[in-house]
């Protein structure tokens, strides 16, 4: 089975998505890194030659090919990725989706622990304009996010709980 991890950057999908793999002995995709491994540069380097239309465009395509090449994998998608093309509805025909639903306060806090360069969409700003700008996209974002088959609100989140969402 595929199983997608949707939400904000942040949100904890990179983190929860190597620990379920390795429970369920899956192979675990971050789908932003397959990209930076296929095209042999960042997500940052690509927003900056091409735009954000070509790396949407990259992402549709790399999430193609995993849908057809795995069977077994758990897949931690960009924030992005359900907002486009008719990825939500690829990935809800092609395996289960979660939402891992965080609030901004939360994002914020943890990304500001982070390296903001390497996101092209945060670089630069400040904690106020970070904060404005995660309340912004999350609630732009919330109705494609919102079509995921599961939702899991607030950290922390449990492996078994998570578990027991799916069917196994």
């Amino acid at each position: 089975m595929l199983i997608f991890l949707l939400g904000m950057m942040g949100s904890g999908k990179t983190t929860l998505g190597k620990e379920l793999a390795e429970k369920l002995g899956y192979t675990f995709l971050d789908l932003d890194a397959v990209i930076e491994q296929k095209e042999n540069r960042t997500i940052a380097e690509i927003f900056a030659a091409e735009g954000q239309e070509r790396f949407r465009a990259l992402e549709r395509e790399t999430l193609q090919t995993i849908v057809t090449n795995y069977k077994q994998a758990i897949v931690a998608t960009g924030g992005g990725t359900p907002c486009f093309f008719d990825n939500m509805a690829l990935m809800n025909t092609s395996g289960e989706t979660v939402f891992l639903d965080v609030s901004v306060k939360d994002i914020a806090q943890r990304l500001s622990q982070s390296d903001l360069s390497t996101r092209p969409l945060l670089a630069g700003k400040t904690q106020s304009e970070l904060i404005s700008f995660l309340g912004k996209t999350l609630s732009e974002r919330r109705r494609f996010y919102e079509q995921a088959r599961h939702i899991v609100a607030s950290p922390p989140y449990t492996i078994n709980a998570l578990l027991a969402l799916l069917p196994l």
